[in-house]
């Protein structure tokens, strides 16, 4: 299908987004051209820009998947101008297709013959940094970190610093210098850039021509040029593109930018004298400084090398069991014991925020007001070192809001302690398993945290750097911040999987049993779908306000005792609305919650092949055109009958977070 841009007769064309999930009448967000630029496209909020494009050169590349590229690109017929998207011939994806959905996200989806439904490959913006003008004047987002974070052009520096680091960006940057327009201003070329909006086109230069157009031009802040050989909208194959003013609305992505040409000076005579004084002052006054603080730590501040000390061993331990991918490289703040030791009260009892097999988690609040949770191992845990060491070495390589976040850890003689964010709403147990809270938790928050674990989790299997089983996914591994964001929690166990790894097999079976797959239970076999049958576990808990293994309303199948059974006979004998909490009936979407319960017996099958991808839950939970494929019905098996809190008896390292 192609999206019309421009014609002599007839009108543009754009996507309109529906009003909401189930409401398909016209929604607020559109995707389309600029009637006053066709060189860019827009998703708008009303009139607003919400998303813009990167300018075109000879074609937009939107994103890499599977080794295939997906590209939009221009054409020209007769009257019209006109968008087309897809992938390169002889990719595997065969159909695509185009969305902006109800929270203003520009989808590009294909369709999966094998389970007859659409899965997500592209979808923009992917994060708030990528929102319209999100970074600021002369600010930009760099993608090429984990997460994308606002950043200043060299040259320049944050107009609201103290906002800047408490992250508000609106005021964007400004230049360290005043510039002054000489002959002798050269450009510094940035390159991976998505390039500002607000540009003035010069038709028909050559890039030297483009270059010169800007040198000579003192309001002239930057120029960039593409040579569009197979475009020629309007007679003109050149893009030459020059801004006066400031910059708004930049990225620097992994691949699809171009080079932007900024002005800069050229330093000459007193210039180099002033520059050469603002280099030696700081060199000399940091040498200074160092030496003071060398000075106060031969003093009294040998704590921290003693933790650097123990911190080497223990990474150099040889413990057998641990994961092999982990290596002892891994850089992490060790912050201060005594800091921690003071935040916690010293370890007092009123500070206990949950207590596990092999140590408790305590509440601190450091000097500077900020609020901790610390987990402190039992002095003398062989088992527990090694979960230590392996979250730390996991877990601090992940970042992504659904996974709470590890500040630091701290190592002082037999004393191990790992600093995580507070979470002011625990975990998820302390909710829905309690009579008087459950009720706090109502439809919409419980939709919101059944698609935050998903995604925490497609991060972890699909899109984090390393890929990784989580084996302990389970409601009191759900932790709640303030807005009720859930973070995946309690890396001890995780495990780290090769390139080409699909499973592997163990006999240090760890985990929760009752959340644990059939497959791993019994035979050891670890790999992604392990964490899928958790995840199918913990939705259907959500869900129903049950727990896995608890006593459930008899029915006339004789294995209903547990959740998974009693939620498939209910679907069976047609009933599937009784299992939703009755607590939140009123308000509930029934749409999502029977679409959840259905999702939730799809990742809980017998067969691991039979149970969806991460990737396919999520892009099912977003899209409600997706259709369902009918799960099997589950086996009764031996090792469903033990309790949700039942852990393993030999190999367990887990906190149970509990309301004091």
């Amino acid at each position: 299908m192609n999206l019309r841009l421009s014609h002599k007769t007839l009108p543009l064309q754009h996507l309109v987004s529906w009003k909401g999930q189930q409401d398909p009448s016209p929604g607020e967000f559109s995707y389309g051209a600029d009637p006053s630029n066709l060189l860019r496209c827009f998703a708008w909020n009303g009139s607003r820009p919400h998303r813009r494009s990167p300018v075109w050169t000879s074609h937009l590349y939107m994103g890499g998947f599977n080794e295939s590229a997906i590209y939009m690109a221009l054409h020209h017929a007769g009257d019209e101008v006109y968008m087309s998207f897809g992938m390169p011939a002889g990719s595997f994806v065969q159909l695509v297709r185009l969305e902006i959905d109800y929270s203003g996200k520009v989808n590009i989806l294909s369709w999966q013959s094998n389970m007859s439904a659409w899965r997500a490959l592209y979808a923009e913006p992917q994060h708030e940094c990528n929102t319209y003008g999100y970074c600021g004047p002369y600010g930009y987002c760099d993608n090429t970190q984990i997460v994308p974070v606002c950043k200043c052009l060299d040259g320049f520096e944050p107009r609201d610093a103290k906002g800047w680091i408490s992250g508000s960006f609106s005021q964007g940057c400004r230049p360290k210098e005043v510039p002054r327009c000489t002959h002798g201003d050269s450009f510094l070329a940035f390159p991976g850039m998505k390039v500002p909006d607000k540009f003035l086109r010069v038709p028909s230069r050559s890039f030297d021509e483009c270059t010169e157009e800007c040198r000579s031009n003192c309001s002239c802040v930057a120029y960039a040029y593409s040579k569009m050989s197979n475009i020629d909208i309007d007679g003109d194959d050149t893009r030459c593109l020059l801004w006066i003013g400031d910059f708004i609305d930049m990225e620097n992505n992994h691949q699809g930018g171009e080079n932007l040409y900024v002005r800069t000076k050229r330093l000459q005579g007193n210039m180099r004298k002033i520059k050469t004084i603002e280099i030696v002052l700081p060199v000399v006054s940091s040498f200074l400084i160092l030496i003071c603080v060398g000075l106060l730590w031969i003093c009294g501040f040998r704590g921290n090398q003693g933790s650097k000390l123990v911190w080497e061993r223990l990474m150099r331990r040889d413990t057998g069991n641990y994961n092999q991918f982990a290596d002892g490289n891994t850089e992490f703040p060790i912050l201060n014991f005594r800091e921690i030791a003071t935040a916690t009260n010293n370890f007092s009892e009123s500070n206990i925020l949950g207590k596990g097999g092999f140590g408790n988690v305590y509440k601190g609040t450091l000097e500077d007001g900020k609020e901790i949770a610390v987990k402190r191992l039992r002095v003398g845990s062989v088992q527990g070192a090694v979960e230590f060491k392996n979250e730390i070495a996991l877990i601090s390589r992940l970042h992504h809001r659904n996974l709470v976040k590890l500040i630091g850890c701290s190592i002082h003689e037999d004393e191990k302690l790992l600093i995580y964010e507070y979470l002011p709403n625990r975990s998820l147990d302390y909710f829905i398993f309690n009579d008087r809270r459950k009720s706090l938790l109502n439809w919409p928050t419980r939709f919101k945290i059944i698609a935050g674990v998903a995604r925490g989790l497609l991060y972890l299997h699909q899109d984090s750097r390393l890929m990784m089983i989580h084996r302990d996914l389970k409601a009191s591994n759900i932790l709640l911040d303030a807005v009720m964001i859930p973070k995946i929690s309690d890396f001890g166990t995780a495990r780290i999987f090769g390139v080409n790894q699909h499973e592997e097999h163990t006999n240090r079976v760890v985990g929760t049993f009752g959340y644990m797959s059939p497959e791993y239970a019994m035979e050891g076999i670890i790999s992604i779908k392990s964490d899928v049958y958790s995840f199918g576990v913990l939705v259907l808990e959500i869900v129903s306000g049950m727990k896995t293994g608890a006593t459930t309303p008899t029915s006339s199948r004789a294995c209903t005792h547990n959740l998974i059974d009693y939620a498939w006979s209910l679907m069976k004998d047609g009933k599937v609305m009784d299992l939703i909490e009755s607590s939140i009936v009123e308000g509930c979407s029934l749409v999502e919650a029977l679409r959840c319960i259905h999702i939730g017996l799809l990742s809980v099958q017998d067969d691991p092949e039979a149970r969806p991808l991460m990737s396919w839950v999520v892009a099912s939970l977003d899209n409600e055109d997706t259709e369902l494929p009918q799960p099997k019905e589950p086996m009764c098996s031996a090792h469903r009958n033990y309790g949700a809190g039942e852990s393993h008896v030999h190999d367990m390292s887990l906190v149970n977070l509990k309301g004091r």
